[in-house]
């Protein structure tokens, strides 16, 4: 499934392959190193060769794959009905917060978090307020409520954390669906990384959470999981009438704005890519064992949390005592491409996010230079 050899992954053309020089193992984009789904690989192969590279017309297919990969995965019962094909996760919320909110609004995020979730709510026009996670990277509910109590209009959770690895439990959605109700804040629910939960842990999507559907719109995409970003298409689901109406108030331009390609991938991929994700999962399981032996024998001083879900490694460098800049260490003295954690936040500060999404023989490598840089 992961593609072993350096030089094949090197004439990838996408983002993570051109960000650095061929010296760099580059370790911190979010795209997996590994083959296509056969089902996602046969339906675009069918599609270029019927010169099938139109507009794009999701529906009905993309509410029934969405709808039948909920039901088989999660138990969710989402109606087909209910799914709006959107360009990715970003265009999706960037929009909703166009219908949700007003110049003088307040978005609330909590970092550390993906990079865009700091970039959302200016780009729509409106305020931030960050309230991190705890120290156990938890939702911090009582800080939330005093947030909350200041009238937000819009609170964005990432649903898996990102990049945390944390999966919240069916509890702490179910606070913040009562603290979202009881102050009238919406919740837009990023879970692009909702098939990529890991063995141990099990993923609770924020619309089966009792009153939700009142107060939430939910995001997802086969984008992270199958490997998709550069094929252009997420949906937004929702689950109640106002939340609904809320969507068909976008503009009408939208709808050709997702790529039909990524549409055509999504489908295959959530209609027959339960067997190939299964070993997917599997793979990451091992990477992550992997890493954390690894970090144990090899990088001591660092420090981790290991993710319940996601391909993606929260390392706590403080103890290298590099300034609170390990990445730059690791790129000078290791040729290692980390994210800083300062992306993800202030309090990112010390901490690099590390891609275990590739070969057992590639991760090992990366974790021996790192080593090695430290070593010196």
């Amino acid at each position: 499934m992961f593609v072993d050899s350096l030089e094949t992954l090197r004439k990838r053309r996408s983002a993570k392959w051109r960000t650095y020089p061929d010296d760099v193992l580059p370790m911190g984009v979010a795209e997996l190193d590994c083959s296509l789904a056969p089902a996602v690989t046969a339906a675009l192969r069918a599609a270029v060769e019927a010169a099938d590279t139109g507009y794009s017309a999701a529906q009905p297919e993309l509410g029934a794959a969405v709808a039948g990969f909920a039901a088989r995965r999660w138990g969710w019962e989402v109606d087909p009905a209910a799914v709006t094909a959107v360009t990715d996760v970003g265009v999706g919320v960037v929009e909703l917060l166009r219908m949700l909110t007003r110049p003088a609004d307040t978005v609330v995020i909590s970092p550390p978090v993906y990079p865009p979730f700091f970039d959302w709510p200016p780009e729509a026009g409106v305020q931030l307020r960050e309230v991190p996670l705890t120290a156990e990277y938890r939702l911090d509910l009582p800080a939330l409520e005093a947030a909350f109590a200041a009238h937000p209009a819009v609170y964005i959770l990432c649903n898996p954390h990102n990049p945390v690895g944390r999966v919240h439990t069916p509890d702490e959605l179910a606070a913040l669906v009562r603290l979202a109700k009881l102050y009238g804040v919406t919740i837009i629910s990023d879970e692009i990384h909702s098939p990529l939960v890991l063995p141990g842990a099990r993923f609770t999507p924020m619309l089966t959470v009792p009153g939700a559907a009142e107060v939430t719109v939910s995001l997802m995409s086969a984008s992270k999981a199958f490997n998709l970003a550069g094929l252009k298409c997420a949906a937004i689901v929702t689950g109640g009438a106002a939340m609904a109406a809320l969507v068909e108030r976008f503009p009408p331009d939208i709808r050709w704005r997702t790529g039909h390609l990524g549409v055509v991938a999504t489908v295959a991929a959530f209609t027959d890519g339960d067997a190939w994700l299964d070993d997917l999962l599997a793979e990451l399981d091992a990477r992550r064992g992997q890493l954390g032996e690894q970090l144990r024998t090899r990088l001591p001083k660092i420090t981790w949390t290991p993710p319940e879900a996601t391909y993606l490694a929260w390392l706590d460098c403080r103890a290298l005592g590099e300034d609170n800049e390990p990445r730059e260490m690791f790129l000078s003295r290791a040729r290692v491409g980390l994210e800083p954690g300062t992306r993800f936040g202030a309090r990112g500060a010390g901490f690099v996010r590390l891609n275990f999404g590739t070969s057992a023989d590639i991760l090992d490598e990366a974790t021996a230079r790192m080593a090695s840089a430290t070593d010196r």
